[in-house]
């Protein structure tokens, strides 16, 4: 577990390892036993066949009555209608929503209504200087192609996302 300004962070990937800055990562199979000691269960993964529907409702059954989601990952690491479901009958103690199955947030969602959900409008990346973070990235690649280095953050087209260590 890592500590940060007051807080315990535990890490879940993959697999389990050590992480030299998150310190012990959790394998996926020993999320359900780490959901009931979470105050915030924050998702930033990519969806890939293992990942789709990550949360459904055995995992938010599992999660603190005061807990929160946070997801801003991708739409379909969480089954909207188990999600709705736990936040109207108090499963829960609410949701942050960056990203949604159907995008742009349908009008009729009950979602919108939710009084203890935040929605927000797909911009969790967004941060002042973003245009010159982006082109700083893009010379950097174009320096490495050019003298025949290989790029950086290669996506995996058989994973779906950059391969970590």
């Amino acid at each position: 577990m890592l500590t940060r300004a007051g807080a315990h962070v535990r890490s879940v990937g993959r697999r389990g390892r050590m992480d030299p800055e998150l310190g012990w990562v959790a394998p996926v199979s020993e999320l359900g036993s780490l959901l009931p000691a979470a105050d915030f269960v924050i998702l930033v993964l990519p969806l890939t066949s293992q990942t789709h529907l990550l949360i459904g409702p055995d995992e938010l059954a599992r999660m603190r009555h005061d807990a929160w989601l946070i997801n801003l990952g991708r739409g379909t690491l969480v089954d909207d209608a188990a999600l709705v479901s736990a936040l109207l009958r108090g499963e829960i103690g609410g949701a942050a929503l960056d990203v949604f199955a159907d995008e742009p947030l349908p009008a009729g969602s009950p979602l919108w209504a939710l009084p203890n959900v935040i929605i927000s409008p797909h911009m969790s990346g967004d941060f002042q200087g973003w245009e010159g973070a982006l082109a700083d990235l893009f010379l950097r690649q174009l320096r490495l192609y050019r003298s025949g280095k290989p790029l950086a953050n290669i996506v995996d087209k058989r994973l779906g996302y950059i391969p970590g260590s």
